[in-house]
């Protein structure tokens, strides 16, 4: 009996890590990578003023 809870411990862990996955996965979906895309935009626009204004370099 006491080998049977040790293997129902990493089957339940499996269960649970699956569950969360999902979960984390759905709501990455939901928000896209629209905000992310924006930022490295801004970036992209920050580094090319940047080299600009260094003077020929």
């Amino acid at each position: 009996m006491g080998a049977l809870v040790w293997l129902l411990i990493p089957l339940i862990a499996a269960i649970g890590g699956g569950l969360w996955g999902s979960w984390a996965n759905r709501t990455r979906k939901v928000r896209g990578d629209g905000p992310e895309l924006d930022g490295y935009a801004r970036f992209r626009e920050a580094m090319e003023r940047s080299h600009t204004g260094a003077g020929g370099v």
